[in-house]
């Protein structure tokens, strides 16, 4: 049996934590009460995770003294340790500070004979208690794999020329083609349904084929023709994005799109957005929502001054980007005006065709009919990400867009993220079409590609 110490932090990211220990014990800081306390006022997901620790806890009281030790439901037990106040750290070290008193619990756990670990999502903390010769770790449970070892949603395989030959006919049989080990030695394709697949030729490189798995056959693209708002796909890259993406809600109801900046994934999930609705005889969405994961912004912005719109104008900038690009494809002539073109794009928001909405606003609510794309969402923790997506309504399609590479938030890295998490339990789920875009996929400008390889 071991001893726990879980930081704050733990529990504000996930107030399941609590009951993911197993056999072991949890020790509480008494500071980390007081935390919960200052914390549990606040709006949005931190608020209500405090909230919903501290509940948690005084529903254990009726089980004994939290101080001597309650029972979990789970197994193992909880504690809160009020101790340690006077055990020394260095000098330097501020002891009222929270997470140095989290440390002398710790510390006082260890000096007194208990093997005890902390649990922190704080990097510094556990670099601190490293020091302190005190055994740290991140929390885990909601870890995704490496990323070298996540699903990227497609693959390259190879298969004969005669077999590739009926493929727009009656497609291919998993049996019927395979990929390559690092080794080059043959191996059978394990498919996941709804993954991409580039059909090499295996006497022709450069003879190729791209298809999808319906979870029987690979087969064809649905939408290797189509031109969502005058937009042509220019990579194999594109080419499963754009299926992804046009393919209906009831078909498609969620698209995870991963991958470096300049990969066109937010310039074509808005023009399939547009195509929806202005392009279709009978439209497909009642509108376009955006919304913009911001590690500051979504906590704070009750307190900015103007209305809603007016707050989250500034973050939406690469929106109103990708758009100038789409109501005008004139590239010589584009700018030339720069009034008129700001025109066609508020025309798009004031008659309601696009608008966007804080990340705070939309959980909690019940969505319908709505194509929403959350831009950023390496920003989005696991909790928030599926609190958005369990939210979508009838007919609603879901584009979640980021790069796991480019992370903000300080609690969260490539393996905690809300992207990568959603990615890789929706795994397999014939609802959900993901896909990772890759550097040289980088559409953006010859620099932009360049950098995105050396940089």
């Amino acid at each position: 049996m071991k001893s726990y110490v879980l930081d704050t932090n733990v529990l504000i990211q996930a107030p399941h934590a609590l009951m993911s220990f197993e056999d072991n014990v949890i020790v509480l800081p008494v500071v980390v009460l007081e935390e919960l306390d200052r914390l549990k006022g606040e709006e949005g997901e931190r608020g209500a995770h405090a909230r919903s620790v501290i509940r948690t806890l005084d529903a254990l009281r009726g089980h004994g003294s939290l101080v001597e030790g309650v029972p979990l439901p789970g197994g193992g037990s909880l504690r809160i340790e009020m101790n340690s106040v006077h055990v020394r750290l260095p000098d330097l070290w501020p002891q009222n500070h929270p997470d140095n008193r989290v440390l002398q619990v710790c510390k006082g756990l260890v000096e007194s004979g208990t093997p005890a670990i902390l649990v922190s999502r704080d990097i510094v903390v556990r670099l601190k208690a490293d020091i302190l010769g005190i055994p740290a770790e991140d929390f885990t449970t909601d870890q995704s794999p490496v990323p070298q070892a996540q699903y990227t949603g497609r693959a390259i395989i190879f298969a004969q020329d005669d077999k590739m030959a009926g493929f727009k006919r009656k497609g291919l049989m998993l049996e019927h083609v395979y990929c390559l080990d690092a080794t080059g030695e043959r191996q059978p394709v394990e498919a996941v349904i709804n993954q991409f697949f580039i059909i090499q030729s295996e006497f022709s490189p450069k003879k190729s084929l791209l298809g999808r798995y319906d979870g029987t056959a690979i087969i064809p693209l649905a939408t290797a023709e189509e031109r969502p708002f005058g937009v042509r796909p220019r990579t194999a890259g594109q080419r499963f994005m754009q299926e992804a993406l046009l393919l209906s809600p009831e078909e498609a109801p969620l698209v995870i799109i991963k991958g470096p900046a300049g990969t066109a994934k937010t310039f074509y999930s808005l023009a399939v957005g547009l195509h929806g609705i202005l392009e279709e005889k009978n439209p497909l969405y009642r509108r376009i929502m955006v919304s913009r994961a911001n590690v500051q912004f979504d906590e704070d912005i009750g307190f900015l001054p103007g209305s809603e719109q007016e707050k989250i104008a500034p973050l939406l900038r690469p929106v109103i980007d990708n758009l100038e690009v789409l109501v005008d494809r004139d590239e010589k002539e584009r700018y030339r005006n720069e009034k008129e073109l700001r025109d066609k794009v508020d025309e798009l928001f004031e008659r309601g065709i696009i608008m966007t909405e804080a990340l705070n606003f939309i959980r909690g609510r019940s969505i319908a009919q709505t194509y929403l794309i959350i831009d950023e969402a390496q920003n989005l923790t696991p909790r928030q990400v599926k609190g958005i997506i369990t939210r979508v309504g009838q007919g609603t399609k879901v584009v979640l867009i980021g790069d796991p590479e480019q992370i903000d938030h300080p609690l969260l890295d490539v393996r905690t993220n809300g992207l990568v998490y959603a990615a890789e339990r929706m795994k397999g789920s014939p609802l959900c079409f993901q896909l990772n875009m890759t550097p040289d996929e980088c559409e953006r400008s010859q620099l932009a590609l360049d950098a995105s390889t050396r940089m």
